[in-house]
């Protein structure tokens, strides 16, 4: 019998049960993050009223977090708890995070909505950040490596699937429990399209502690980043102490003394690869506003598609289904391409290309801004003030009164409105008028009476047997509804509802007294005062704001007039595609080949160095979009779309000179180490998932 007959068979290995609980878990937290985020922007603005720049403040500052957390997530798991302890304790903390938030939007609850949504949205950045690193590594402590190699490869096929179908599910849905579903007296209901997300995090923690006894629970051998840390403190504060006495060729040789030689040439290794990193954090300072500035600017267009209305936060949906069809087109169809063309020579090649095309997107951003500002109303500004005044009365009314220092003479027709945007005003004054009537039975003259003025304010007055004064405003809604206010003379004690007739839904109930503005969804309304119909078929429209101004005569006729304050969204949603797709095309190239070279350059000892630098790339570029918009320095929203675009081009200008003086290591085909596995995170947009398969099975991802 041959040597080769007597050798026993390899042993086999069947797949880890476990794994079923591990990708579960995964999907459940991802739809429960990216349901959250989602949303997030619009909530910030429509209902805690932060303004638009606070509100990308905010939302930028929980995305840092979450991209900085992972550091201290992989020190606790690999240090202290392990990665079992570390994954369950902090998606307690998530889940009370998510429970929080969803439980302050309750507005019937009276809990101040700003401060413990901040503190809810800390616990989840905590939790969500801090298990970011363990996850995907705990799945590949499952397998037995090398053995297992093949189907460690197909669990990380499994875990990008399930990161990418709760991305793509949570951003389409929570959007329609946001908007479409009426609860707590509110026309939306953020409650539940908070709660969802966290009962999705909940069912994430059970689903994952009932596979306990099927894992394999490998206890804390260390963190490497610890130790890197700890190298290079050494290094720096013997240098200081022996410098004149020790001559060495390279800084990190001082920690010589303590730290073994492998140790310090692969810290050295990974330096000049962190070097790299520098300019990396401004393209995530543009892919991360897909959910806040490019969020808002969809509130500003009109989604409407045939009787499906596009919701604006449901635009972000675009990249998670745009990257399972992109990542495979360009390994099969563009790469060679662009080869075949000479424009990629080597890989850093992409991730110039890619940024370059984040610039691009940004001026497409930028381009359709311009054409939304035509839609946008007139805001008062310093030195200046707004003034409307409604007529009431069923007849035309003459106004007198001192304008701009002088006596200024106009009309106002029956049930219509005069509207002057440019007085000026410095600081607040009081201005004197007089109105008469032409053919108005029942309306008194007004002799010498006084309204005020104030700089940078909009003023409105309802003349009707004494005027009513309120501050308005003409800016369209954050969550991009229509906007209807309702002026009446008269006071039956009876609410006005708005019924949309083709489904006979009371979607707004208005108290007879109230002069409020109130957002609703778009659609033509009945408005009912009791059973009585006395507003017919009006229509409103995405982004509008209208004032209705209601007339009851001696005998109980009634009579309205619908005025436009600021136009409907007429540059509809669909045009933001082509930055979508740019962007998206972008990210493939920069976030895909950015892991991958970072993997292959750096020593197998180091990969976890790499992972949690990558990542904070992520948490600093979102540190400069709040940089930038605590600035407050653009008046237009175009303006800060072509500063970004314009950054970014210099950005990759530094980034090619960079790239020119760096030399490539030669990718050896070494089997991936225990160690390898054991430090596995997810990439920094998580949706990928594939940087690990790509660690794992030295395959390009697909």
């Amino acid at each position: 019998m041959s040597a080769i007959e007597d050798s026993p068979s390899p042993k086999k290995y069947s797949y880890p049960r476990s794994i079923g609980f591990i990708i579960s878990n995964e999907f459940c937290e991802r739809f429960s993050f990216y349901g959250m985020k989602t949303i997030l922007s619009i909530y910030l603005a429509a209902k805690l009223a932060y303004s638009d720049d606070d509100a990308v403040v905010v939302y930028h500052v929980f995305t840092m977090l979450v991209y900085f957390f992972p550091i201290f997530g992989a020190m606790i798991a690999d240090s202290w708890l392990g990665r079992f302890n570390t994954i369950v304790y902090l998606s307690i903390v998530y889940s009370l995070g998510n429970i929080l938030i969803s439980v302050t939007s309750i507005p019937s609850l009276g809990i101040p909505p700003r401060a413990f949504t901040i503190i809810g949205l800390l616990l989840v950045a905590v939790g969500t950040g801090g298990i970011k690193p363990c996850v995907s590594a705990f799945g590949g402590d499952q397998f037995k490596m090398p053995e297992q190699g093949k189907q460690l490869a197909t669990f990380f096929s499994l875990f990008y699937f399930a990161i990418n179908a709760g991305s793509f599910i949570s951003t389409f849905v929570t959007p329609i429990l946001r908007q479409d579903v009426h609860c707590f007296g509110d026309e939306d209901c953020y409650p539940l399209a908070f709660g969802v997300p966290g009962i999705l995090m909940i069912t994430s923690i059970v689903i994952f502690i009932c596979g306990k006894y099927m894992y394999v629970i490998k206890k804390p051998t260390g963190n490497v980043l610890v130790q890197v840390f700890k190298c290079i403190g050494h290094a720096l504060s013997r240098r200081r102490k022996v410098k004149k006495e020790m001559k060495v060729e390279h800084w990190l040789d001082y920690a010589d003394d303590e730290f073994d030689y492998i140790l310090i040439n692969d810290i050295k290794a990974v330096l000049k690869v962190l070097l790299l990193f520098i300019p990396l954090p401004v393209f995530w300072a543009l892919f991360d506003q897909q959910g806040s500035r490019w969020t808002f600017q969809a509130t500003r267009m009109n989604g409407a598609i045939g009787s499906f209305i596009l919701k604006p936060d449901q635009m972000q949906v675009v990249n998670p289904l745009l990257i399972l069809l992109f990542i495979p087109l360009f390994e099969v169809a563009i790469y060679p391409a662009l080869r075949w063309c000479r424009v990629i020579r080597k890989p850093l090649d992409k991730m110039i290309l890619g940024g370059m095309l984040a610039a691009i997107a940004f001026i497409i951003s930028g381009i359709v801004e311009l054409e939304l500002e035509k839609t946008y109303p007139v805001l008062p500004t310093s030195g200046i003030t707004h003034l409307r005044m409604y007529n009431g009365y069923d007849c035309k009314m003459t106004v007198t009164a001192n304008l701009d220092n002088e006596n200024q003479k106009f009309e106002i027709e029956a049930l219509s409105a005069y509207e002057n945007k440019n007085i000026q005003v410095n600081g607040q004054k009081t201005v004197s008028y007089s109105i008469t009537g032409t053919n108005c039975s029942d309306f008194t003259p007004i002799e010498n009476n006084n309204f005020r003025l104030k700089e940078q304010e909009a003023i409105s007055y309802f003349v009707y047997n004494g005027s009513i004064e309120f501050e308005d405003n003409s800016d369209k809604s954050s969550n991009g509804f229509p906007i209807i206010r309702v002026l009446k003379n008269f006071d039956t004690g009876e609410t006005l509802r708005f019924v949309d007739p083709s489904t006979e839904i009371e979607e707004l109930v208005i108290n007879n007294n109230s002069i409020e503005r109130y957002d609703i969804k778009p659609s033509m309304y009945n408005v009912y005062i009791g059973q009585k119909l006395v507003i017919g078929e009006q229509n409103l429209e995405l982004g509008g704001v209208y004032t209705i101004i209601l007339n009851k005569d001696k005998n109980g006729e009634y009579k309205h007039k619908a005025i436009l304050i600021t136009p409907p969204n007429s540059v509809h949603m669909l045009w933001l595609l082509p930055q979508y797709i740019i962007i998206t095309m972008g990210e493939v190239m920069f976030s895909i080949t950015g892991l991958e070279f970072s993997f292959t350059q750096a020593p197998s000892s180091m990969k976890s160095v790499l992972t949690a630098a990558w990542l904070l790339t992520v948490a600093f570029g979102n540190l400069i979009v709040v940089i930038v918009a605590e600035t407050k320095g653009f008046s237009r929203q175009s303006d800060e779309f072509f500063l970004f675009a314009g950054l970014m081009v210099a950005d990759m200008v530094i980034f090619l000179l960079m790239t020119l003086k760096y030399k490539y290591v030669s990718v050896e085909n070494d089997s991936v180490s225990d160690n390898d596995t054991l430090n596995l995170s997810e990439t920094p947009n998580e949706k990928k998932g594939i940087d690990n398969q790509a660690v794992i099975s030295d395959e390009k991802p697909n």
